[in-house]
């Protein structure tokens, strides 16, 4: 298969993501019945989310950079196992395995099973030539030539010893933070909780983490996450909030609440689902050292400070498609694997 039938493919793919019916959809309501998080409102916003990363002018300047001419001679089977905490989470690590003319030998994660293979044999409609690319497997990963794993810390050890020997990317926890001046508008504010709750914070690019100055009003701050109110309606959410919130408060932990989200002044930056962290500086230069030596925790920074390779408000669940997870180039990976 030549890169163009590969690339027109995805753009069709796209297309077809545009024009889905999400609600009488039986594919995505079962998604939504074998997964609590994976409400309407979240698969609809993932499946948007690609059906515009994949235009035609997004994927030729995604590839521009690359060499893909002569991969289909050189095709290698690549493992991919996939982490389940959002919608789709896996399908950047598929796209890259496929459009660099490797097979993709997929292990879903058992909360997000439906919704892949959904697209892969909607792909396969559209270009037949994929149905020999595409394997999803349930049982012990064999025959293959390189690894893409996403997991927690400890699944990363067992990545690790297992597949350390392949040629493999293997992906840790990681979160996202934002950095606050005080200076932000009420608009910034409100993309900001855009950035917080989406996936109900479940996701490695959701801010889980703020810093703020000495002395910061959360007045602006608070009254712009109202605009998520309707989050406390999920019950699995509210279930969560209200078990954080009663072990902080028989710990005795100081905490800011708005009824729907808890702010807890902590060094972490894996906060608890319905927590926010916050930590204060005292100038943003040694904040922009410290983010440095932290950056192996942190997926993106969302801020509008000057900090290196900052994100907009409201853009840290929008990543373009040469933006990789945890700064790893993914297609460059793969287009050298011997």
């Amino acid at each position: 298969m030549q890169i163009k039938d590969r690339i027109n493919a995805f753009i069709n793919l796209g297309k077809f993501l545009s024009e889905i019916d999400t609600e009488s959809n039986p594919i995505l309501n079962k998604a939504e019945a074998e997964n609590g998080w994976f409400t309407q409102d979240n698969i609809n916003f993932a499946l948007n989310s690609w059906a515009k990363a994949l235009s035609e002018e997004n994927i030729k300047q995604w590839l521009s950079n690359y060499n893909l001419e002569t991969t289909a001679q050189r095709s290698k089977i690549v493992a991919i196992i996939m982490a389940g905490n959002v919608p789709l989470v896996g399908f950047h690590d598929f796209l890259s395995v496929l459009i660099t003319g490797n097979k993709a030998l997929v292990k879903l994660s058992s909360n997000d099973k439906t919704l892949l293979p959904y697209l892969a044999n909607h792909l396969i409609s559209i270009e037949p030539k994929f149905k020999n690319l595409i394997e999803f497997t349930e049982g012990r990963l064999q025959n293959f030539d390189a690894v893409i794993a996403t997991g927690s810390n400890n699944t990363a050890r067992y990545f690790d010893y297992y597949f350390g020997k392949y040629p493999n990317i293997i992906r840790k926890n990681r979160n996202s933070v934002a950095v606050l001046t005080g200076n932000e508008t009420e608009d910034e504010l409100t993309k900001l909780a855009n950035d917080i709750f989406r996936y109900f914070g479940l996701g490695c690019r959701n801010v889980s983490k703020i810093y703020i100055p000495e002395n910061y009003n959360f007045e602006a701050f608070f009254k712009a996450m109202f605009s998520w109110k309707e989050i406390i309606n999920n019950n699995k959410y509210i279930n969560n909030y209200d078990y954080n919130k009663a072990v902080y408060l028989m710990d005795s932990f100081p905490l800011l609440d708005n009824e729907f989200m808890l702010l807890k002044e902590d060094n972490g930056f894996s906060s608890p689902i319905s927590v926010v962290f916050y930590e204060k500086y005292t100038s943003l230069e040694s904040l922009k050292k410290n983010l440095k030596e932290s950056e192996l925790h942190i997926q993106c920074i969302v801020s509008k400070a000057g900090i290196p390779n900052e994100v907009p408000f409201g853009k840290a669940q929008n990543p373009e498609l040469w933006d990789y997870a945890d700064g790893v180039d993914t297609v460059d990976f793969l287009l050298k694997l011997p």
